[in-house]
């Protein structure tokens, strides 16, 4: 049988692979010195980093494996199988309680509520079902809880009626921000104030801090009406009328000034029927009927 002499690699092949192998060494010092260095300078240990390594990849597994069940509906059927065991337990809403009612209609908060009624307690909206009561024109604010195993507990914060705007064709209770809440009859409506005038309803909050200002006249303020969008003309429980100059600060002082000379003369309840204060400093003051006195008298002198 015949030998195969293999020949000795040659010498320039040895020398280049000894070579790269040089050169491999060297790099990965050099990336071990580099890696080692940024190790040094950060606030984590190695161990702590291949730690935080091994959590993110954890939570992608585990957003992968979640989205993949998503597909195959495996919350859905979840979510049911919960529900059922919830009905099953008791845990469903079969009753509705309501508190802080007293104005307006309950059966409305019912009505809203009810739309709950049979659902697994543990599905229950609670905000949606508060934003849903928010909508009716009375409720200011609205707390929605479980009172396990079958109850939603519903208290409500009602707005409080304020004054009666006054519209061409009706009257609505309003509260003190202008909110409109209900329509109202004329009887229901007597000794509330009456307040009228386009956009009136918007400037009830400014309102309320003008007769503030002038408090013992507050309860002799029968109406109201907002002149041009931008005055008030002020009617009181006798009838009389006093004009009020533009902008907060002018009105109010205007009804101090005026509060003071009722409080010197009793102006309310004589024979003024119209006290006009636009005038800075000074009050035009009209008699029914004085123009024609005087007019008479002329003519008979």
């Amino acid at each position: 049988m015949a030998k195969v002499t293999r020949k000795a690699p040659a010498a320039r092949r040895v020398a280049a692979a000894n070579g790269r192998r040089q050169v491999a060494r060297r790099a990965q010092a050099r990336t071990g010195s580099f890696l080692g260095s940024v190790l040094a300078v950060l606030p984590f240990t190695q161990e702590q980093l291949e730690r935080a390594f091994l959590a993110i990849v954890l939570a992608l597994a585990a957003t992968l494996a979640w989205f993949v069940a998503s597909m195959a509906g495996v919350p859905a059927l979840a979510r049911h199988q919960l529900g059922v065991v919830a009905a099953n337990a008791g845990l469903e809403v079969r009753r509705v309680r309501v508190t802080g009612v007293e104005r307006m209609n309950e059966l409305k908060v019912y009505e809203r509520a009810l739309a709950q009624r049979d659902q697994p307690m543990p599905f229950v909206d609670l905000q949606g079902v508060r934003q849903d009561l928010l909508g009716l024109s009375w409720v200011k604010d609205a707390r929605v809880s479980r009172q396990l195993p079958d109850t939603l507990v519903i208290d409500i914060v009602e707005r409080v009626p304020h004054a009666v705007l006054k519209k061409p064709d009706r009257l609505v209770l309003i509260d003190d921000q202008g909110v409109e809440l209900e329509p109202v009859s004329k009887a229901n409506a007597k000794g509330m104030l009456i307040v009228e005038g386009p956009g009136a309803a918007m400037q009830i909050p400014a309102l309320g801090q003008l007769l503030d200002s002038a408090p013992a006249l507050r309860p002799q303020v029968a109406g109201a009406e907002w002149i041009g969008n931008r005055r008030w003309n002020l009617t009181f429980k006798t009838g009389q009328i006093i004009a009020l100059p533009q902008g907060d600060d002018p009105a109010a002082g205007a009804l101090v000034a005026f509060a003071r000379l009722d409080g010197q003369n009793r102006l309310i309840g004589g024979k003024v029927a119209r006290f006009d204060m636009r005038v800075p400093d000074r009050v035009i003051m009209r008699v029914p009927g004085r123009a024609e006195e005087q007019l008479q008298a002329k003519e008979a002198n």
